[in-house]
C-alpha cells in the first residue's frame, strides 16, 4: 500500500506481529483481522487506513485472518472483520463486524485516554430474542429454525457475504449443488450458536441441516459432496 503512514504495517508473519507489538507497551494498537474474499472486509480496510492517517499515534496492524491463523486463534477471532483495539497487551475494545461508526468511536475514546466503557460487540444478540429462555424453551426454537426449511445452513454472515472462510466455502459447494437453502447467521444471537453445539454434538460453524437433521460441518458435507450422497439427500 504505497500511501500508508508509517505507523501501518502489514504482518507478515507471527513474530513480526510480537516484534511490532512488544516494540512500546504503553502505545495503543489497533489490529484489523480480514480476509481479501470478503466485500465488508475491503470497505473496513479504507476506514482502518484512514484512521491510521487520523492517528500518526496509534500502531494499526493488518493481518490477514487465513493466512496468520496463529495470531487469529490468539485473539479468537471467528469471523472478519473483527478488530482488537490494545495498550500493550492489554485488552481495551473488541468490534465485530463492518460497524465503522463504532469503530470509530472506541479507537477516538482510548486515544484520548477516557475511561468510558464503550461496547466491544453490536450483534451479541438479535432483536427480540428473550433475554431468559429455559434449555426446553431454546431446544424448542433451535428445533424451529433447523425446520424452517428443507435445508437450513447455520453460518457466520449470510451467503452473501460470509464472515469466515469456512462457511464461504460450504456455501459455494451447495451452490455448485444446485441446492436451495435458507441460511441463519449464528453470530447474530449467541443462544442459538451456543445450543446448537449442544443439540448437535458437534463444536465448530457452519452445521448443514436437512430435512431438520443435522447433517455434519464443512469437511463431512464435502466428503458427502464427492461420493454423490449429498446430491441424494437433496433430491429426497
Amino acid at each position: 500500500m504505497t500511501d500508508a503512514p508509517a505507523n501501518f504495517h502489514e504482518v507478515q508473519s507471527a513474530e513480526h506481529f510480537q516484534t511490532l507489538l512488544s516494540d512500546d507497551l504503553t502505545r495503543i494498537s489497533l489490529i484489523n483481522f480480514w480476509a481479501p474474499w470478503a466485500g465488508p472486509c475491503k470497505q473496513m480496510n479504507e476506514v482502518v487506513l484512514e484512521l491510521a492517517k487520523k492517528y500518526p499515534q496509534v500502531l494499526v496492524l493488518q493481518v490477514e485472518a487465513e493466512t496468520q491463523s496463529d495470531i487469529s486463534e490468539s485473539f479468537e477471532v471467528e469471523a472478519v472483520p473483527t478488530f482488537v483495539i490494545l495498550r500493550g497487551h492489554t485488552l481495551l475494545g473488541r468490534i465485530s463486524g463492518a460497524d465503522a461508526p463504532a469503530l470509530t468511536e472506541t479507537l477516538a475514546v482510548h486515544v484520548r485516554g477516557a475511561t468510558s466503557i464503550t461496547p466491544q460487540s453490536h450483534t451479541d444478540r438479535a432483536p427480540g430474542t428473550p433475554k431468559h429462555e429455559s434449555q426446553e424453551d431454546l431446544n424448542n426454537r433451535l428445533r424451529k429454525l433447523m425446520n424452517q426449511d428443507k435445508v437450513v445452513l447455520f453460518m457466520k454472515g449470510s451467503p452473501e457475504q460470509p464472515r469466515c472462510g469456512f462457511s464461504r466455502r460450504i456455501v459455494e459447494l451447495l451452490r455448485s449443488q444446485g441446492a436451495e437453502f435458507s441460511s441463519f447467521d449464528i453470530l447474530s444471537d449467541e443462544s442459538v450458536r451456543s445450543g446448537l453445539k449442544v443439540l448437535n454434538n458437534w463444536p465448530t460453524f457452519p452445521q448443514l441441516i436437512i430435512n431438520g437433521e443435522f447433517v455434519g460441518g464443512l469437511d463431512v458435507v464435502k466428503e458427502m459432496a464427492d461420493n454423490g450422497e449429498l446430491r441424494e439427500l437433496l433430491a429426497a
